[in-house]
């Protein structure tokens, strides 16, 4: 975050009427509304007075001398100098007047963030917000309206978590045009329609011309307004102004003889006076309108809502709410359309209250809200830097492996040791030799079993849980106190994805092999199975080397080694199956369990402590998924950030 930028400023250059707004970076508090000529939305007019200069809003429409004025002038940037002039002047007009009464600090210590329509490409943005910049503010940015809409229905509590986190429609009816945006998870995303003229402001046209057509001094107008451009501009704001008030009580315009009302003077004994009731604004609505391709606003209005629909339809999505902003907003038939073609329960209808002010509330939310969320990510970087995680894991992994021994070498037994000395006793193996292979087989397929991997897997979530969470949580709860958004905002309070964290050892190549030797030489060359070789040999079973050796070797008086009799007895001897039960009974197989116990689990916590590269892997990799996970969860948290 720049250290410079004290506060943001929302302008909500419109095409009809235009507002601002502050918030300050280091508050949560609302943004307030700024006032210029005490009023905190203006009509979008310039005028050029020879002794004051410019003059914005109401003041160039009543000022006596203004000879030059400008009326709904926002468009697409383009090269046009008349226009390229206009916007300039406008802005810079606007910024002399805030900072002269001190409603705002100026400089690098304001950033502006001024409105656009969704529907512009990246490249209008961007000449938009060039263009913009010759006013001579220093810091500007241009962000959609949607936008701007979204994030102040957020912050104004209009939309709960799961609802921000679903898809929501915002329907932005302008002067200018209606643009349709769907925000999915909170993302946005500008659906095109070519409705670039849908604007209201072709409804204010409409009453001009209709109520120029009916006047009776209808060609002396006509050449004064071509005279006079500046007449003209004045009598469609009349026009507005009396759609405006038709708009805001139109129960009370439902009488015949009962009429809004906009007046404008020409000169003492010329008046320009529209009127609008019930009857006057429907056949207005319904009539064709050459620059919607002779459909009528309503027509066009409705086609326009019904293909947004079938869009999100082909995409699979029901909107969970549609939000309406943007000054028509207010007219009541686009709402009733709205919930007509998005019908409840399945999607919420929500006009936005204050359409007028919504825009420049929301356009400083969003400029706060992104230098305190990039801020955000920052503090985050700089721990994910500080190779604090890492340093985190690396302290805790002897409790892992304290975790993984005792089940593993209990699973080990139960799943290897046991079903060999059991098969050997039943006579399913022949030779010890064959036990030995049977065993080793046993431990490594059972290692390298799903059973295994799911033991690995329990015990790193338990592991994570109990030992990484609250080392981590020390971390990142002063990160959210001080963007002031719940804790839980960066913890895994509902659990972590096994994958997140599990040591994936398989155990490990070296670790399989030593553990898989290891056991099968306690078993083989100790315990029960070791009594039975020493057996044979002290000559209790000489006939086992009879077998091997033959009679006349033995008569001979041959020298043979322990060794290779050990190893002759191992490979070839099939010790008779009534015997087996007599030296391998079930009790001695749980003894031999029991006892091999204790050193199947020193062997492993050895091996597994000593084995320092895959647990140097496992460190790096759990190091990089928590913060994949964590960015994840940063990603979401953002949006809590006020």
């Amino acid at each position: 975050m720049s250290r410079s930028v004290l506060e943001t400023i929302g302008f909500d250059l419109g095409h009809g009427e235009t507002a601002v707004a502050k918030a300050r970076v280091e508050s949560i508090e609302p943004p307030e509304m700024l006032e210029i000529n005490n009023k905190k939305v203006q009509i979008t007019a310039i005028g050029w007075h020879p002794e004051l200069g410019y003059l914005v809003g109401e003041q160039a429409l009543i000022q006596a001398g203004v000879t030059h004025l400008k009326i709904s002038f926002k468009e697409k940037p383009n090269n046009d100098p008349n226009y390229r002039k206009t916007i300039r002047s406008f802005l810079e007009t606007y910024y002399r007047l805030l900072k002269e009464s001190k409603q705002i600090e100026g400089g690098e210590t304001s950033q502006f963030y001024v409105g656009c329509p969704s529907g512009w490409s990246i490249s209008d943005r961007e000449e938009y917000q060039k263009l913009l910049k010759e006013a001579g503010i220093t810091i500007l940015s241009v962000v959609p309206e949607s936008r701007a809409a979204f994030m102040q229905a957020k912050e104004a509590g209009k939309l709960d978590y799961d609802k921000l986190r679903s898809s929501v429609l915002i329907v932005d009816i302008g002067s200018s045009t209606t643009d349709f945006t769907l925000v999915k998870t909170l993302h946005e995303i500008p659906m095109d329609f070519g409705r670039n003229t849908l604007g209201a402001s072709l409804i204010d046209k409409a009453i001009f011309a209709q109520t120029l057509a009916k006047h009776e001094e209808k060609a002396l107008l006509e050449r004064v307004f071509e005279d006079y451009p500046h007449h003209q501009a004045r009598c469609e704001i009349a026009c507005r102004k009396a759609k405006e008030d038709y708009f805001s009580n139109e129960q009370l315009y439902s009488h015949p003889q009962t009429f809004a009302r906009g007046f404008e003077s020409i000169n003492e004994q010329i008046f320009f006076i529209s009127q609008v009731n019930r009857l006057v604004m429907e056949e207005i609505l319904t009539q064709p309108l050459v620059e919607l391709g002779q459909k009528s606003w309503i027509e066009s209005f409705r086609e326009a809502v019904n293909e947004a629909k079938e869009e999100l339809v082909k995409q699979g999505i029901v909107p969970k709410v549609v939000l309406m902003t943007g000054g028509a907003s207010r007219m009541k038939f686009t709402r009733e359309i709205c919930e007509e073609i998005f019908p409840e329960p399945e999607t919420q209808v929500r006009p936005d209250p204050e359409p007028e002010r919504c825009i420049a509330l929301g356009l400083a939310r969003v400029g706060r809200w992104d230098l305190r969320a990039a801020a955000f990510k920052e503090e985050l970087n700089q721990l994910f830097d500080s190779k604090k995680l890492n340093e985190i894991i690396e302290k805790h992994i002897p409790e892992l492996i304290e975790l993984l021994t005792k089940p593993l070498s209990e699973s080990l037994i139960e799943n290897a040791v046991k079903p060999g000395l059991r098969d050997w006793q039943k006579n399913k193996i022949r030779t010890l030799g064959d036990l030995e292979s049977s065993m080793k087989g046993g431990a490594e397929q059972w290692l390298k079993s799903d059973r295994a991997q799911q033991i690995i897997k329990d015990k790193s979530v338990t592991w994570f849980n109990s030992k990484i969470q609250p080392d981590l949580a020390q971390e990142t709860d002063p990160i959210c106190r001080k963007f002031q958004i719940p804790r839980s905002s960066l913890r895994f309070e509902e659990g972590i994805d096994p994958g997140m964290v599990n040591a994936d050892l398989s155990i490990g190549d070296a670790i399989l092999a030593d553990t898989v030797a290891f056991i099968v030489n306690v078993v083989i060359g100790g315990g029960t199975i070791g009594s039975i070789i020493a057996l044979i040999l002290t000559g209790h079973l000489t006939w086992p080397i009879v077998l091997i050796y033959g009679v006349s070797v033995l008569a001979a008086g041959v020298e043979l080694t322990r060794s290779k009799v050990q190893q002759a007895i191992k490979e070839k001897v099939d010790i008779p199956s009534w015997t087996r039960s007599s030296f391998l009974n079930d009790s001695k197989i749980d003894d031999i369990s029991e006892r091999i116990k204790p050193e199947i689990e020193e062997v492993l916590r050895k091996q597994l402590t000593e084995n320092r590269e895959a647990f140097d892997n496992l460190i790096e990799k759990v190091g990089q998924e928590l913060k994949k996970a964590l960015n994840t969860k940063a990603e979401e948290a953002v949006i809590l950030i006020q």
